[in-house]
């Protein structure tokens, strides 16, 4: 799913979140060989944006973007036409849960900008206008079913993650270069109140690889998700954890993508399964990892060569975050 209106989200031509990252991913789609329904998506109405960001906030972009836009803060830049991308991005995944509550297709693959995961409830940060799988997963809890978020972006969705960290219905994973942009997610961040125990973070140090987040799913993903049974899992699917990407320091390869997509897809229906552009900046690494993902997720098993293994902190890390879920999860 996509739509032209996400190329005129104009940060300039200098940002790293430009255009040019959508045309490098639709050539991961086409490589990737699979039968598609391209579908555009609707807007999000203001419903749904409430669902997890205040009116005022919404009002406040609205009005920034229309009025010619510019800086929101160092990073996030706005441009004229950069509000109906980011409504249209908002609103792609509930258009996508509609088509596939309505025709059982299976997954869903939002090619979307701005991204989402960092928005918070009344603040854009990090590139994003507002939480596109917030949104969906707002939603989705408003009918009465579980959803599971798994964010495997280079950065911490601390947008995501606040958003539910007291619901016990949203399972968040993450798993996330630390200490790094934006400066949360560590092990020992589980949840609030009701919600301990349904936020889940792997901290990863600069230098993971791929063995890494293997040890990461066989211990403590796998597991969780196993024993949540979500009804929905949205991935936060960044590829910015690649070893090419400039503004990141972990070491995965495409074929690392493909592989925890495959995984995932053992544990979840494809009918039931959505995937959110994040972030990734190098455009070989999005096309190679867009690609991935999409054959993994059709059942395709990557064959994993490792060119690059993580340092023992990587698997300290995992163990570590098992340990603070070792009271809500058998591990």
């Amino acid at each position: 799913m996509t739509d032209e209106a996400f190329h005129r989200h104009d940060t300039g031509s200098l940002h790293p979140e430009r255009p040019a990252r959508l045309r490098a991913i639709d050539a991961g789609v086409e490589q990737a060989g699979l039968p598609l329904v391209r579908i555009n998506p609707k807007p999000a109405s203001p419903e749904m944006l409430h669902m997890v960001h205040s009116s005022a906030y919404v009002e406040a972009i609205e009005r920034f973007c229309r009025s010619g836009g510019g800086h929101l803060d160092a990073d996030t830049i706005v441009g004229p036409n950069s509000w109906d991308a980011a409504v249209l991005a908002a609103g792609a995944g509930p258009t996508a849960i509609e088509v596939m509550r309505q025709s059982d297709e299976t997954f869903a693959f939002l090619a979307v900008r701005p991204p989402g995961h960092h928005a918070r409830y009344d603040r854009a940060m990090g590139f994003c206008l507002f939480n596109n799988v917030a949104v969906s997963a707002a939603m989705l809890r408003g009918n009465g079913e579980r959803v599971a978020i798994l964010d495997w972006d280079v950065h911490h969705g601390n947008g995501t993650q606040e958003s539910f960290s007291t619901d016990p219905g949203v399972l968040y994973l993450s798993l996330h270069q630390f200490p790094y942009y934006p400066y949360q997610g560590d092990y020992d961040e589980i949840g609030d109140g009701p919600g301990r125990g349904t936020v889940v973070n792997v901290p990863f140090p600069a230098g993971t690889a791929g063995d890494g987040y293997r040890y990461a799913w066989e211990k403590v993903i796998t597991p969780v998700l196993e024993q949540y049974s979500a009804d929905w899992l949205l991935i936060s699917s960044g590829y910015d954890a690649h070893a090419e990407d400039p503004l990141a320091e972990l070491r995965l390869e495409a074929d690392d993508f493909g592989w925890m997509a495959a995984e995932a897809a053992k544990l979840m229906p494809a009918s039931r399964t959505v995937v959110f552009l994040e972030g990734g900046y190098h455009l070989p690494a999005l096309t190679a990892s867009s690609t991935a993902t999409l054959q993994g997720l059709a059942g395709g098993r990557p064959v994993v060569t490792d060119s690059y293994f993580s340092p023992p902190g990587a698997f300290d890390a995992v163990d570590q975050a098992a340990r603070a879920l070792a009271d809500f999860w058998v591990l």
